[in-house]
C-alpha cells in the first residue's frame, strides 16, 4: 500500500517528468531544424514570409515528433531510474522488501497511460497538423498542379455501364482528380467494352470528367473528344482520402477512411498497418521501460554503468529497427498488419521481462 500512496506517487512524478522532459527536448530540435530546413527553401518562394514558414513548421512538428514516443521513453526512463540509483533512492526501497517489479510499476503505468494519450489525443491533432501543413507547404512551395505517388494508381469502380479499372501516372493536388489517366471498361456481363487514354479526369458526384479523351472499344474506331463523361459509384470524397497518406489520418478517424478505401477498390494495407501501430503503441512503450529498466538497476558503486547505458541505447534502438523493418515487411503484404504492427511490441516486452527476471530473480 506504501507504494501507491506515496512512493509510487514519487516514483509516477519522476518517470512523467523525465519522459516529458526528454520528449520537449526532442520536439523543440525538431521544430528548429525544420525551421532553419524551410528558411532555406523560402529563398525560392516569393510567397514565403517568416510568419508563414514559423507556422508551417509548427504544423508539421507534431507529426515527425510522435515518430519519438519510443525514444522519448526509453531515455526518459532510463535518466529517471539512474538518477534513483545514484541517490540511493533504490537502495532504500529494496531495503524495505519493495522489489524492482514493484517500483517499475508507477513506470509501466507512466508509459502506458503516455501511449494511449499519443493515439487518443496527439495522434488526431498532429495528422489534422500535417494536412494543414500539407496545403500550406503547396501554397507556398507548389510548383506543379500534380502530386507524384512515386508508382502508378490504380483504382476499381463500379457502375451502371459495368466495372472498369484505373491507372494514373499521379493525383492532382485537390485529391479528386487523376493525371494521365487510362480507363479500362467492362460490360455488366463481364466482357471487354473499350479503352479510355486522357490527360486527366476530374471526379464529380456520379461521374468522371475526362480532358482531352481517346476511346478506343472492339466495336468501332479510335475516336478522340475533347470532353467525355464515365458513370462511376465513387465520391469525391473516397478518392480524396484514398490518397491520404496514414500519417495524415487521425486514429479515430482511420476505421472510415480504411471502409472507404476498401470500397474504392484501393488496397488498404498501409492503413491497416498504420492502425494496428497506432493501437499496439502502449505495449511498445512498456517494452521501452522493461529495456530501460534492465540496464539502469545497477549499483553506482558497482561500476560498469557506461557500458549498461551505452548497452541500453542500442537495445532500444535495435528494437526500433526491428518496428521499422516488421512495418515494411507488412506494408509489402509478406505478413498481415496485426502481427506486423504487434509483433515487435511483444516480442520487445518479453525480451525485457525476461532479462529482468534474470538481473533481478536469477
Amino acid at each position: 500500500m506504501l507504494l501507491f500512496k506515496t512512493f509510487g506517487r514519487y516514483l509516477t512524478q519522476r518517470f512523467f517528468r523525465a519522459i516529458l522532459s526528454v520528449f520537449g527536448t526532442f520536439f523543440f530540435l525538431i521544430l528548429t531544424l525544420d525551421f532553419v530546413e524551410l528558411m532555406r527553401r523560402a529563398g525560392d518562394s516569393p510567397v514565403a514570409t517568416t510568419p508563414s514558414i514559423i507556422q508551417l513548421a509548427l504544423y508539421r512538428a507534431p507529426s515527425v515528433a510522435e515518430q519519438i514516443f519510443p525514444f522519448a521513453v526509453l531515455f526518459g526512463g532510463m535518466f529517471a531510474l539512474l538518477n534513483l540509483s545514484r541517490k540511493l533512492e533504490l537502495v532504500v526501497a529494496r531495503s524495505v522488501g519493495i522489489s524492482a517489479w514493484q517500483f517499475l510499476q508507477p513506470a509501466a503505468l507512466v508509459a502506458g497511460l503516455i501511449g494511449l494519450i499519443s493515439i487518443g489525443i496527439y495522434n488526431p491533432v498532429a495528422a489534422e497538423l500535417k494536412q494543414r501543413a500539407t496545403k500550406l507547404e503547396a501554397s507556398l512551395f507548389a510548383r506543379t498542379g500534380q502530386v507524384a505517388s512515386g508508382k502508378e494508381i490504380w483504382i476499381r469502380q463500379r457502375s451502371v455501364d459495368g466495372q472498369a479499372i484505373i491507372r494514373a501516372a499521379a493525383a492532382l493536388e485537390d485529391g479528386v482528380g487523376l493525371a494521365q489517366v487510362a480507363f479500362f471498361n467492362y460490360a455488366p456481363d463481364g466482357g471487354f467494352s473499350e479503352r479510355i487514354e486522357a490527360r486527366q479526369a476530374v471526379l464529380h458526384h456520379g461521374y468522371w470528367e475526362l480532358s482531352d479523351a481517346r476511346v478506343t472499344s472492339v466495336m468501332e474506331e479510335p475516336q478522340s473528344y475533347t470532353t467525355y463523361l464515365v458513370a462511376t459509384n465513387l465520391e469525391p470524397e473516397q478518392v480524396r482520402q484514398s490518397f491520404t497518406p496514414p500519417d495524415s489520418v487521425g486514429f479515430w478517424s482511420m476505421p472510415t477512411v480504411i471502409e472507404r478505401t476498401r470500397k474504392a477498390g484501393l488496397d488498404t494495407t498501409r492503413y491497416e498497418l498504420r492502425y494496428e501501430s497506432l493501437k499496439a503503441r502502449p505495449l511498445l512503450l512498456i517494452a521501452m521501460i522493461l529495456v530501460a529498466a534492465s540496464v539502469s538497476l545497477r549499483f553506482f558503486r558497482f561500476g560498469g554503468v557506461t557500458k549498461l547505458v551505452v548497452g541500453g541505447v542500442a537495445a532500444g534502438f535495435m528494437l526500433y529497427v526491428a518496428t521499422q523493418l516488421s512495418e515494411e515487411l507488412g506494408s509489402s503484404g509478406i505478413i498481415n498488419a496485426p502481427v506486423a504492427a504487434w509483433l515487435p511490441a511483444i516480442v520487445g516486452s518479453l525480451l525485457g521481462a525476461l532479462a529482468l527476471l534474470h538481473q533481478e530473480d536469477g
